[in-house]
């Protein structure tokens, strides 16, 4: 299986919780894994192949759907701290003792929870494009967000270049490349989510963002070195959360690049591979 890429990795299957996890790995073999946590009603193949391959010739990837979406059995939980020990159960029944946690969108609460329901799990984690419980401005989905997908587009799939990438001429250029990479794996793709997925993600996505006294106080147990990356005006998850979460975990560094939106990442994706590669190699023995 190591010798595949993001596009020839076949969708294999594990059972864990009563679910029937669908998930890929490819790149290389030997160390700790990265495993990827999706954005809303995303797969995995909305994931970008300049990342994943990129982050591949270095660790092991590992692409899962989390239990209801695309071709993972089960409901979509309305919480992400079920979410969470969902995620958990598939790396256990992969028999992971040990991996590195990257989440994007509401895939970065997921990590969160994993991180705090098995720490014994999670050597590192990445947090792009997320905020914390009670975080600002995330009262379900910003107005702004609300209009973007609420909107017509044509083709559909340029709904993206509004919700992930900057409306400057570089910005949307990016994201036309990126909708190509997309759609550079042909055989066994994943199927579209069904209806059921966006109510319940949007479900938990309401029951997070309630702001309470104390609402960041979780983030402080949060030991694991942790990287947050965001775009300049992420206009889905406001960006301001992300100061939030490296102002609060103890051991976080904060990456915010320049002309970007909610899927900066996907903007700027051999950037991102190198910053990911040297946080996920360098010295975990800092002080927390």
């Amino acid at each position: 299986m190591f010798n595949h890429t993001h596009q020839t990795a076949p969708t294999q299957f594990v059972e864990a919780n009563g679910i029937r996890f669908a998930y890929r790995r490819f790149g290389k073999a030997g160390g700790v894994p990265i495993v990827f946590n999706q954005h809303y009603t995303g797969t995995m193949d909305y994931w970008d192949p300049a990342v994943t391959d990129g982050l591949a010739r270095d660790r092991e990837v590992v692409l899962f759907n989390n239990a209801g979406v695309s071709s993972s059995s089960g409901e979509v939980p309305t919480t992400f701290e079920q979410m969470g020990a969902n995620a958990i159960a598939f790396s256990r029944a992969l028999r992971l003792n040990k991996a590195d946690v990257l989440g994007f969108s509401i895939g970065g609460m997921v990590a969160q929870e994993i991180a705090l329901q098995a720490p014994d799990l999670v050597r590192k984690l990445i947090l792009v494009g997320t905020g914390p419980r009670g975080g600002q401005g995330m009262e379900s989905l910003t107005q702004v967000a609300q209009r973007i997908f609420g909107a017509a587009y044509d083709p559909p799939e340029h709904l993206w270049l509004a919700v992930l990438f900057s409306p400057s001429q570089a910005g949307q250029a990016a994201g036309l490349e990126f909708i190509k990479r997309k759609h550079l794996r042909q055989q066994g793709r994943d199927p579209e989510v069904n209806d059921k997925v966006s109510p319940a993600q949007i479900a938990a996505m309401d029951k997070w963002g309630v702001q309470q006294k104390g609402s960041y106080d979780y983030l402080k147990t949060i030991k694991q070195p942790t990287l947050v990356v965001n775009g300049s005006n992420d206009v889905i998850m406001p960006t301001v959360n992300s100061f939030l979460m490296q102002q609060n975990i103890p051991n976080a560094e904060l990456i915010v690049y320049p002309d970007s939106n909610h899927g900066s990442q996907f903007q700027y994706p051999e950037l991102f591979v190198r910053h990911v590669s040297t946080f996920l190699s360098g010295d975990e023995r800092r002080d927390v």
